[in-house]
């Protein structure tokens, strides 16, 4: 460190694996072709620079519209894992791209020298220079801050996803404002986790790495460490633990105390001290979770502060799918095939997560066992009709083509070529309509039975002309489904899976 009101940007370095010899620069990331970048795109100036790519701005020919494009020098992947590593930032990315402080990822490209990730332009800079230029914030502004980082922390969780590079220079604000959005970016370091899984690979950066990752063996609970020690240098300006070399970082870390008698600490209520330690809990099995920071008084009123975590990802996603109606839930498997690996990445390992015994499918005691983990008090009855619902065919277990239709997320369901594919799927000759021998087909195709059409079909039909045409058809699958709530409908979700389908770290397990 230069002084001690300064913080820098200094990552650590991956540990280096024993991996494959390095893969030849042809060799592709992407498991597709994709068109060239610059027939879509004009690069311009460049905004940032990374371990791996460089961050340039791109403009889309056709609309105008800005974006952040981050290309990836494929001479800077060394070993095939370093490709495996691109690969999966990019599948994480669509995985989160629902949640409204996540940067979110619009296309990817490849050429022989390149890979190119497309992303939504964040103009307000990094959290890190705003904490620069201030000093530090306000207990106030400081607490908003902590709460949008901990709720990306959560949702990460929730979706099976740790970030394990949580760091002011990882968050930017959508705008210069001063109330702008924050926004999580760089993914590169993150990674899928399963229940009960420890890793040992060091990674992160030395002044926001948890000590049980410098012990090599950690879990999703890294991720709240990192956080804390953001919420002390938002509202001091300084790190906790701080010294003129790494290791000597890494000896603070693992020994050090956290200093809370210069200033400002003096004049910073309990309440965020008290919050601080129990993020700083060197014991990952008693670190406060995700969810907890969030409930905690200086987070939220205590009056206020829910006594239970909310629905968690998957058991939000099967009570919005199992208020649909039938053509919607069909309409849905069929946009869910026609999905890229990228854009289900993250779905494929949730359903693993749940599918214990790695059978393919997952049965009523998987799903059961998922959802008790997550704090849900569901009866066997109301989770068997979830489980109905999402047994498209009647088969008795969820499938996985099921669980990928019955868990998208609505941002990818309304696109216009989804909505389009699908409605062509139905309407089997091409008519414009989808009739009612057309659906019945359907149905029969995915072994529904007792189906009442022309209820079906009154419920959609808007002129009332007996079929569906797909004005009718986009107007359904676009508009929300009786008996949800605003805060399950738009991705508005706290997501908990992570102590649902993790649990806590125990050491002596």
């Amino acid at each position: 460190m230069e002084s001690e009101n300064t913080i820098q940007k200094e990552p650590m370095k991956k540990e280096t694996k024993n991996s494959a010899p390095a893969p030849k620069p042809t060799i592709a990331v992407l498991p597709y072709q994709t068109p060239r970048l610059r027939d879509h795109y004009i690069l311009g100036k460049k905004l940032g620079q990374g371990q791996f790519g460089t961050t340039y701005l791109c403009t889309e020919k056709f609309t105008g519209t800005q974006y952040a494009c981050k290309s990836i020098p494929k001479r800077k992947l060394l070993c095939r894992e370093d490709y495996d590593d691109v690969w999966r930032e990019i599948q994480i990315m669509h995985h989160l791209s629902e949640h409204a402080n996540v940067v979110r990822i619009k296309g990817t490209y490849e050429d022989n020298v390149f890979v190119h990730l497309v992303m939504e332009l964040c103009a307000g800079g990094e959290l890190f220079d705003r904490i620069v230029q201030k000093g530090h914030y306000s207990e106030r502004k400081a607490t908003q801050l902590i709460k949008t980082i901990v709720g990306v922390v959560e949702a990460c969780h929730s979706l099976g996803v740790m970030h394990r590079d949580l760091k002011p220079e990882n968050f930017l604000f959508d705008s210069s404002h001063e109330d702008a959005k924050l926004k999580a970016t760089d993914f590169g370091l993150s990674i899928f986790y399963k229940p009960g899984q420890y890793f040992s690979d060091v990674v992160g950066s030395p002044y926001y790495v948890a000590p049980e990752v410098l012990h090599k063996y950690y879990g999703p609970e890294i991720d709240v460490w990192s956080a804390g020690v953001i919420l002390y240098i938002l509202l001091s300006g300084v790190p906790p633990f701080w010294a003129e070399t790494d290791s000597g970082i890494f000896r603070q870390i693992l020994k050090g105390k956290i200093d809370f008698e210069s200033e400002p600490w003096p004049n910073i209520s309990e309440s965020a001290k008290d919050l601080i330690l129990k993020m700083l809990c060197r014991d990952p099995r008693k670190r406060i979770s995700a969810h907890e920071v969030l409930c905690h008084p200086w987070i939220v009123d205590d009056r206020l502060a829910p006594d239970k975590p909310l629905d968690s990802a998957v058991l939000s996603r099967l009570k919005q799918f199992s208020a649909m109606n039938k053509l919607k839930k069909m309409a849905l498997r069929v946009i869910a095939e026609r999905l890229s690996e990228e854009e289900i990445g993250g779905l494929k390992q949730l359903f693993k997560m749940i599918d214990t015994d790695n059978s393919g499918t997952i049965t009523f005691e998987e799903l059961k066992a998922g959802l008790k983990r997550v704090g849900s008090e569901l009866m066997e009855s109301e989770i068997k009709v979830l489980m109905n619902a999402a047994d498209i065919d009647n088969s008795g277990t969820i499938d996985y083509g099921e669980f990928i239709a019955a868990t998208l997320h609505l941002n990818k369901m309304e696109r216009e070529e989804n909505l389009i594919a699908a409605f062509s799927f139905f309407d089997k000759d091409g008519s414009g309509y989808i009739t009612s021998d057309e659906l019945q087909q359907a149905c029969r195709d995915f072994g529904l039975g007792d189906v009442h059409l022309d209820e079906m079909i009154k419920e959609i039909d808007q002129d009332n002309d007996g079929c569906i045409d797909y004005g009718e058809f986009a107007t359904m699958m676009r508009k929300g489904d009786p008996g949800l709530g605003s805060r399950t409908m738009r991705g508005n979700l706290k997501f908990n899976l992570a102590e649902a389908f993790g649990g806590k770290l125990n050491l002596e397990d």
